[in-house]
């Protein structure tokens, strides 16, 4: 695998500008949320979620630049924690709460999509061996 470290740079770069784009509609208080606003009302708050996915972004932009085996087995760890991550709000934010469903939106699918290019891309890091 090649360019494996270039994608998850790409990657990397794409899932901190998903953090902007919509996950979710919520039509009953007509309001979006996104991995900047997660508060729809003083009820239903789900935080700042670009600060955790920016942060494990970011390290992991180090890691595949760092030409050392240790960088390349923290990226594995990195990349499965942002996967669960994303998979716990796209269960988060997709939930019914008391009959009221929220349209799901383009952001929530490539931010799953996008953690799993990462974990993909950090599992074949390219690295030269010595003889």
């Amino acid at each position: 695998m090649k360019h494996t470290q270039i994608i998850g740079l790409i990657a990397a770069l794409a899932l901190i500008f998903v953090c902007f784009i919509p996950w979710v509609y919520i039509p009953s208080l007509q309001v979006y949320l996104t991995g900047i606003n997660g508060k729809g009302s003083p009820e239903l708050n789900f935080g700042s979620q670009v600060k955790s996915h920016g942060f494990l972004a970011l390290w992991m932009c180090v890691c595949f630049l760092v030409p050392r085996v240790w960088a390349k087995r923290l990226n594995v760890f990195l990349g499965a924690i942002n996967l669960s991550w994303a998979f716990k709000n796209y269960l988060i934010f997709s939930m019914c709460r008391a009959g009221d469903c929220p349209e799901k939106q383009i952001g929530l699918y490539l931010l799953i999509v996008i953690s799993v290019i990462l974990l993909i891309a950090s599992l074949f890091p390219k690295l030269d061996l010595k003889k």
